[in-house]
């Protein structure tokens, strides 16, 4: 593997030891394909970043630690990448931490080995449990900055929250459901990647109670815990439907919606009334395919570039005086797609 850098710092950059890096990039036996990958990854970062190492000002390292599937871990590379030209009074270089599935244990010591090499301030999309609140609250106390992304962690001493404003994406959802329906009685599926992600459940319990409130005699029955994949939230979406026989809508909060679409065709049950999160690659086919209805969206760059607003202002290079920031939410339809790089999808 040919590179321009010096083993340090690609190190730096993939959050490994040099000795590793060596033996990935010398082609050494013991050295597994996602380390590779990693060492690899880590170059084209460099690479990308290269331009903005001429511009003055201070580099900070901020950690990227998230726990979701590929189709958004696309779009958080994507928005965090987007938004550096934009960064002023210092060059930030983000390192990146995606898993599908991030047991506990993994982000806990994802974490502690990021607070042992040191780290300029961390952004995490990660699951609301005790273990994980402590150790957040051990980096902060450590002198390193934490933004939530998406997901929130309130009880913690995290710096702030960037992403979208749930309880609202959950009101609307609502709205947009009740307004689909002709007749005041109808069951509603939800469906949700982990119970443990705050933000989901933000979500849905605003949505149970503006439905309640819009059409008191709808029922919901839910299902959560499918990490939004393909295989167990298939399973899950199936046990509902073998009960229910059929739904009269979708919200789906946490992704999957392949899979959930593909199960309501198994069940004869498509063509209903479908919201979705995420203006991802997969969203937007579905959308143009008349599968699902509406994707609540929100600009993910525009979090990006404010999180490392608050990032350099958390160093003393720039003001910022809000602590959170939450996007406003946008209504997709197959007529309003925006301009987005799947648009010839």
């Amino acid at each position: 593997m040919t590179h321009r850098f010096p083993i340090k710092e690609i190190a730096r950059q993939a959050g490994l030891g040099t000795a590793t890096v060596d033996r990935a990039l010398n082609g050494r036996p013991h050295v597994s394909p996602q380390t590779r990958n990693r060492v690899a990854a880590a170059i084209r970062e460099l690479e990308a970043q290269e331009s903005l190492l001429t511009a003055r000002g201070r580099k900070l390292f901020l950690d990227i630690v998230v726990e979701a599937p590929r189709r958004f871990t696309r779009e958080v590379r994507a928005a965090a990448e987007a938004a550096l030209a934009q960064v002023a009074g210092a060059v930030i270089r983000p390192r990146f931490y995606f898993q599908e599935v991030m047991s506990e244990e993994e982000v806990v010591a994802n974490l502690e080995r990021i607070r042992r090499r040191g780290s300029q301030g961390v952004c995490v999309k990660v699951r609301d449990t005790p273990a994980i609140r402590a150790t957040i609250d051990g980096l902060v106390a450590s002198g390193i900055p934490i933004f939530t992304l998406v997901t929130d962690l309130p009880n913690t001493a995290r710096t702030a929250y960037f992403g979208m404003d749930n309880v609202n994406a959950g009101r609307t959802a609502a709205y947009l459901l009740a307004q689909a329906w002709p007749r005041p009685d109808a069951t509603v599926l939800t469906v949700r990647s982990r119970d443990e992600f705050l933000g989901e459940a933000e979500r849905h319990d605003a949505f149970r109670a503006e439905l309640a409130a819009l059409r008191p005699n709808c029922r919901i029955v839910g299902v959560s815990g499918g990490a939004g994949l393909p295989g167990e939230t298939k399973l899950q979406v199936s046990r509902i439907l073998r009960s229910e026989g059929r739904v009269d809508g979708v919200y789906s909060i946490g992704g999957g919606n392949a899979a959930i679409l593909e199960t309501l065709a198994d069940f004869r049950n498509e063509g209903v009334p479908f919201v979705a999160h995420d203006l991802d690659w997969e969203n937007v086919g579905f959308l143009r395919n008349n599968a699902i209805s509406f994707v609540l969206s929100h600009d993910l760059t525009h979090d990006m570039r404010t999180l490392y607003a608050a990032l350099t202002a958390s160093h003393g290079l720039a003001s910022w005086d809000h602590p959170s920031f939450s996007s406003d939410v946008r209504i997709v339809t197959p007529y309003n797609i925006p301009d987005t790089p799947y648009a010839d999808f």
